[in-house]
């Protein structure tokens, strides 16, 4: 395989007024989003790009779309210097935003494709068998007739990455495609991706902060915090070294649960509140619930990873 993305020393810098005295006499002052950062990325990979809030991912992003400038470095995507040759790169990308729409939310779907067809300038037949399986793959034969803005989060975002796929990329780009969405449309996102990218031979690259995520979709990891490159590894032996703890969270009649388990130890919480933290590798998560539950008096469970910020910590102690 040969790199279709590849990222050396890539560097961004931000420039902003520390005092308010005016434009014109205000102190300056950078800060360093990306302080170096390089990679290789293979055709067909599926990489997620994972840190905390302000860490550089989605500066990344961005650089390699060709929507920001480096300060400095080098990176080029499918042969292509994006913030030089953004023009061609966007007939060769795919890209989502989770927080950011491509449709035009009074229109009904049909019609937002219809545009895109034009603006990518595809020819008919081709675009028509294309999107003929995409409606067919992501369901979305109801959908159709409906305005955007009358479409569920999840509904829409499903549209969203049949949008980013019409004019047939060979990359596609993903920030927090997931964020705000239920379980259900989560994992729907996520399976609808994962077939599309192995179906496709899709090289993709993810920012997300969910780590399902991560684990269904992505078979590499590159972790960054504070503008650098902290870990790139398989997903599974980041899941092996690092995700392997679940929070479990149980609300009970009583004000706490007495539950002893190899693997389990309890987090401060509030009354009727307990909080578990789950090493998985020690204890599967059926028993954990399952002895929780024969206590009695259990009002409601939740299960989920813990936070990303916990996890980057972890890879800090490692």
């Amino acid at each position: 395989m040969s790199a279709v993305i590849t990222v050396r020393n890539l560097r961004k810098q931000y420039r902003y007024a520390r005092s308010g005295r005016g434009l014109l006499s205000a102190e300056h002052t950078t800060i360093d989003a990306l302080s170096g950062v390089s990679f290789d990325i293979e055709a067909g990979e599926r990489v997620a790009l994972i840190g905390p809030n302000g860490a550089g991912k989605s500066t990344t992003l961005k650089i390699l779309t060709g929507i920001l400038q480096p300060s400095g470095g080098d990176a080029t995507v499918l042969g292509l210097t994006p913030w030089r040759e953004r023009l061609k790169l966007t007939h060769r990308i795919g890209v989502v935003f989770g927080q950011r729409s491509q449709l035009w939310s009074e229109l009904p779907v049909r019609d937002s494709f219809a545009l895109l067809r034009r603006i990518y300038n595809q020819d008919a037949a081709v675009f028509a068998a294309r999107l003929g399986r995409l409606i067919e793959r992501f369901d979305l034969a109801r959908l159709l007739p409906q305005p955007v803005n009358r479409l569920s989060l999840g509904q829409r975002m499903r549209c969203e990455v049949v949008a980013s796929l019409l004019h047939g990329p060979a990359v596609l780009f993903l920030d927090e495609p997931t964020i705000g969405l239920d379980i259900t449309a989560k994992a729907a996102i996520r399976d609808l991706i994962n077939a599309q990218a192995q179906s496709e031979g899709l090289t993709v690259v993810l920012t997300s902060h969910d780590t399902r995520d991560i684990e269904l979709v992505c078979e590499r990891v590159i972790v960054v915090n504070a503008g650098r490159i902290v870990v790139d590894q398989p997903t599974a032996e980041l899941r092996r070294q690092f995700l392997s703890r679940k929070l479990i969270t149980i609300r009970s009649a009583a004000p706490a649960i007495m539950l002893e388990l190899p693997g389990v130890s309890r987090r401060p919480g509030e009354p009727h509140l307990s909080l578990l933290d789950v090493d998985t590798r020690v204890a599967r998560i059926d028993h954990v619930v399952a002895a929780a539950l024969a206590l009695g008096g259990i009002e409601d469970i939740t299960i989920e990873d813990p936070p990303m910020e916990e996890v980057i910590h972890e890879i800090y102690a490692a």
